[in-house]
């Protein structure tokens, strides 16, 4: 009975049911905002060891790259990358020329 005079009355039916005015240009410039994705999509996953398995993901991501465990490394090994990520230092290189130019040993060469 309800449904029936609701949908008599289109006004008052698209008032309740069409709260927000959605169109093709709203879901191309922001992201769709749901927590669970129905659809799966392929996605590449980079594993620590530097192999990469093809994936179906439940949100849309090019690509994931898995972090690599410092516990398994060697000491050798976990220092070299720690080193890695620390900022490099930049070498100031200094080159003194010995300038000795005579611009008087060439005027004979200057046409007048």
């Amino acid at each position: 009975m309800f449904l029936k005079c609701l949908l008599e009355n289109k006004a008052l039916f698209l008032q309740y049911y069409c709260k927000r005015n959605l169109n093709n240009n709203v879901t191309s410039i922001t992201k769709i905002h749901r927590e669970l994705y129905t659809r799966m999509y392929p996605t590449k996953v980079v594993l620590a060891n530097g192999a990469s398995i093809n994936i179906r993901y439940h949100e849309p991501r090019k690509i994931i790259k898995l972090p690599l465990d410092l516990s398994l490394l060697s000491e050798a090994e976990k220092k070299i990358r720690l080193d890695k990520r620390k900022p490099k230092k930049k070498v100031k290189i200094t080159e003194t020329l010995d300038d000795n130019f005579n611009a008087k040993k060439y005027l004979k060469y200057l046409k007048k």
